[in-house]
């Protein structure tokens, strides 16, 4: 549906996008992902021929935008802008049939019957519907101008930044009409700032960079570290959401309170974003033990943050136990990330011996319990004695506790 070949743009005498290809088919969501000024905007007012490139092409639907007219192109592709911002106070239902005008005749007739009211119901907005789009919020007017483009009716759409108004809640819902209409066969090109909502809701990714694609594929083949260390200049550990299956990027940084040393217990993908986000707020993190293969070692590895580990489906051995308590004895805090209770109870053990502690729990006990009902009482009266955290939270709760100089967890009986 929406085909672009080696497309050169210049603005001025300023390069913006240089050789990019990328084809979006009917029933497909390709997102744009990139660092501010990455050209992202700039291909997409190419698309929808508000722009000629200087070389290569567009076709939409196999033909090439630079011959259409504007409101043949208009039928092609319609468009939800990032700036929502409105000159006249039209009412909500006036600009929702403003796109319906590339498909009116020169006499005002247009056969397209309620597609205004289905595309208002669509997208929640009949409620408000002869309000003055100046009234409306960032987020409604946002709504609106979807609602506008879905009028419109055209096989193809392009989204700038359809999510930057929204909260989460219509962020959400919005994505979701979007892959609707991607369902019903439309082609869907979208600038997405969220990396996270990008990985959840689009098919594949488009990677963008100084002008240049520098990554395509799925999302979990475009948001690796190496490409988002390219492209955005950061460190970043990228893990995958428990519920979507989709990557989910934690951006490092260097800064926060590296006085401070943290051990993390437990692994899985709990004590994999555990590690990252401590490490990302600055405090020093050693983890363990943990099986080898334990998705925790791609991130402490790629960190550099030292961890002990056992072979897969193996009791702790007495050494290892010992360089574990070590590293307990050294650090500040220790966090239990999803433990998982074992019959040797070795991990609890460890627990046992750490001063601060923080638990982080993500799943419920029950699916980490392998142990029986004695390591199970054990794990109980400790958690009763210590800090818990959400995952979210962690760092600032780690920051918290770590900061508590008089503070004392009693681990008798545990």
């Amino acid at each position: 549906m929406i085909e672009v070949e080696s497309v050169d743009v210049s603005l001025g005498d300023t390069e913006i996008l240089r050789d990019v290809s990328l084809r979006v088919p009917a029933g497909e969501f390709v997102g744009l992902v990139g660092p501010n000024g990455a050209g992202k905007t700039t291909l997409l007012r190419t698309v929808n021929g508000a722009i000629d490139p200087d070389a290569g092409r567009v076709l939409v639907d196999g033909d090439r935008m630079s011959d259409l007219s504007s409101r043949a192109g208009s039928r092609r592709v319609a468009t939800v802008p990032q700036d929502t911002g409105t000159r006249f106070a039209f009412s909500v239902e006036d600009v929702v049939a403003m796109g319906r005008t590339p498909h009116r005749s020169r006499f005002g007739s247009d056969d397209g019957g309620d597609a205004v009211e289905r595309a208002l119901e669509r997208t929640s907005t009949a409620s408000f519907r002869d309000r003055r789009i100046s009234t409306l919020s960032g987020g409604e007017r946002q709504r609106v101008f979807v609602a506008r483009a879905i009028a419109q009716e055209a096989p193809a759409l392009v989204l700038d930044e359809p999510t930057a108004s929204l909260d989460v809640n219509h962020a959400t819902r919005t994505l979701s009409l979007v892959c609707e209409l991607v369902a019903d066969g439309r082609a869907v090109l979208g600038a997405i700032h969220d990396l996270e909502a990008a990985a959840r809701f689009c098919d594949r990714l488009v990677m963008l960079a100084d002008g240049e694609v520098v990554a395509s594929g799925a999302p979990a083949d475009v948001l690796t570290a190496d490409a988002l260390a390219t492209s955005f200049d950061m460190e970043s550990v990228v893990t995958r959401n428990p519920v979507t299956g989709a990557p989910t990027v934690t951006p490092l940084s260097d800064t926060g309170d590296e006085r401070r040393s943290v051990h993390v217990l437990g692994g899985g993908r709990v004590g994999a974003a555990v590690v990252a986000r401590l490490h990302a707020a600055g405090f020093g993190v050693t983890a363990g033990p943990v099986p080898e293969g334990d998705e925790l070692l791609g991130v402490s590895e790629r960190l550099d943050v030292p961890t002990e580990t056992v072979p897969p489906m193996s009791a702790l051995d007495g050494s290892t136990l010992a360089a574990a308590g070590e590293r307990i004895d050294e650090a500040d805090v220790t966090v239990l990330a999803d433990l998982t209770l074992t019959p040797d109870g070795g991990l609890l053990d460890l627990a046992a011996e750490a001063g601060q502690t923080v638990v982080v729990e993500e799943r419920p006990l029950d699916e980490r319990d392998r142990a029986g009902t004695d390591q199970r009482r054990r794990y109980e009266r400790l958690r009763e004695r210590v800090t818990t955290s959400g995952l979210d939270d962690v760092a600032a709760t780690v920051r918290s506790v770590g900061a508590d100089a008089g503070r004392h967890v009693s681990r008798r009986g545990i």
